[in-house]
């Protein structure tokens, strides 16, 4: 159940992200355009991309981690015993979720902070809010180091004989 909800989770905001990132460009090729053609940028360009590149990269971390499309280099574990491939694995997880969590932990109190001050990013032309990307960086980190969890889990319950596989990612095979 928790895990099924998950997946519709991680794939709803990798919906997003990529929804985001398509209209991006509509609007840094409208800049380019206004700029060239009639000295005339949109304005506040630089600071919706610069918000957009933060949102997009927490919403597809969860994704990423539960599909296997993180890295993973596996040149020293494939000459490895099963036992200790296993090990480092489970290791590179509980790594994952250390990394997501003081991650997570560290964005709270900002997070808050925007919220409540009403913080905003740029200046002039236009003001965007920081709070949606801090509340979508607690999101994403959360649900990261949560798919860490369930990847390291998964590994723990299977059996032995089972080769290395990618990361999150049942039906890929490493070595």
């Amino acid at each position: 159940m928790i895990t099924k909800l998950n997946e519709w989770v991680v794939r709803a905001m990798l919906v997003v992200a990529a929804v985001l990132a398509f209209l991006i460009c509509f609007l840094v090729c409208a800049d380019v355009i206004g700029r060239v053609a009639f000295n005339s940028p949109v304005k506040g360009t630089p600071e919706i991309v610069s918000f957009s590149i933060v949102v997009i990269c927490f919403l597809q971390a969860p994704f990423a981690i539960r599909s296997g499309g993180m890295i993973f280099v596996d040149a020293l574990t494939t000459h490895l015993p099963p036992l200790m491939q296993r090990v480092l694995e489970i290791f590179g997880y509980l790594m994952g979720i250390a990394f997501f969590s003081i991650v997570f932990w560290g964005s709270i109190d900002p997070s808050i902070h925007a919220w409540t001050s009403n913080e905003f990013e740029g200046e002039g032309a236009l003001r965007v809010p920081v709070w949606p990307a801090r509340f979508i960086i607690l999101l994403g980190t959360f649900l990261a180091a949560f798919n860490y969890v369930l990847c390291a889990v998964e590994r723990i319950r299977a059996p032995l004989s089972e080769p290395l596989r990618a990361p999150g990612n049942p039906d890929e095979m490493v070595g």
